[in-house]
């Protein structure tokens, strides 16, 4: 084991976990070179169990052979940096969720024909900008059986550290990559439905939505919806049935209700 403990908050080698932005793990032009940060032992062994590759530890010192023993035996040579909960929090600029953070390198993002290839049901996030609706929402699709997420490329990046984090790991269990419209689902055979209230919007529970062979919902942001011309070009405007006069939920929510009356 490569253990390595924390002198100095400038010690060489811990710029992925203090310093760098999300912006600058992601590396957008070369997002095969990024990285991301993956928080918390539970999630972690999600990674690692998915076949993410780490590339270094950063872990309590009572961790290592406590709650993180296992991680610490399955990442090999890498560098494990430890230290004090103190002197953590003060590297990172926040209390790091059960003592363990772990920088993975990330992969090229599939084709969208590759992540559709199987998929019945399958989620559109367009303009979520908000990292614990995101992650909330790959939670709700892993465990309510949605095939694929796609992400519009104004949502915010899944691997997120907070994203990660929320999702408990499930954006390393559900395909996902990104779109630029909603409208090319159609040239893979599916039918859209957009998350909208309009005069024209369907109960959430109309038996023509469960009776598509291939559907893709369509989520935007809480505070303005979807444009109109996504709501537009879509086959279906659904809304969820509400009482007492409230109006929408939470996208997070949303979603969550929306998995479970239209899984297969």
């Amino acid at each position: 084991m490569n253990i390595i403990e924390i002198s100095s908050l400038q010690q060489e080698g811990l710029e992925v976990f203090s310093t760098l932005t999300e912006a600058q793990l992601r590396m957008e032009l070369e997002p095969e070179k990024g990285l991301f940060i993956a928080e918390s032992p539970k999630v972690i062994r999600v990674a690692l169990d998915a076949g993410w590759e780490p590339t270094a530890l950063l872990c309590e010192q009572k961790h290592i052979t406590g709650d993180a023993a296992d991680i610490v035996a399955r990442v090999g040579e890498i560098p494990i940096y430890t230290g004090s909960r103190e002197l953590l929090a003060k590297l990172t600029g926040y209390t790091l969720t059960r003592g363990v953070l772990c920088a993975m390198r990330r992969k090229p993002f599939p084709a969208i024909a590759d992540v559709l290839k199987e998929a019945r049901r399958v989620v559109v996030i367009e303009a979520v900008t908000d990292t614990t609706n995101i992650g909330a929402i790959f939670r709700s699709a892993a465990a309510l059986g949605i095939d694929a997420v796609l992400l519009t490329r104004d949502t915010c990046d899944p691997l997120n550290r907070r994203a990660v984090r929320v999702s408990m790991g499930s954006v390393f269990l559900v395909p996902w990559t990104w779109i630029d419209t909603a409208a090319m689902l159609h040239d893979y055979g599916f039918k859209t439905a957009a998350m909208a209230l309009s005069d024209n919007s369907i109960s959430l529970d109309d038996p023509q939505l469960k009776a598509e062979q291939r559907l893709a919902v369509i989520m935007g942001t809480e505070g303005d919806g979807l444009p109109q011309k996504t709501i537009t070009e879509a086959d279906y405007t659904v809304k969820i049935p509400m009482a007492h006069g409230v109006d929408s939920l939470n996208v997070a929510a949303a979603a969550a209700v929306t998995f479970w009356e239209l899984r297969r």
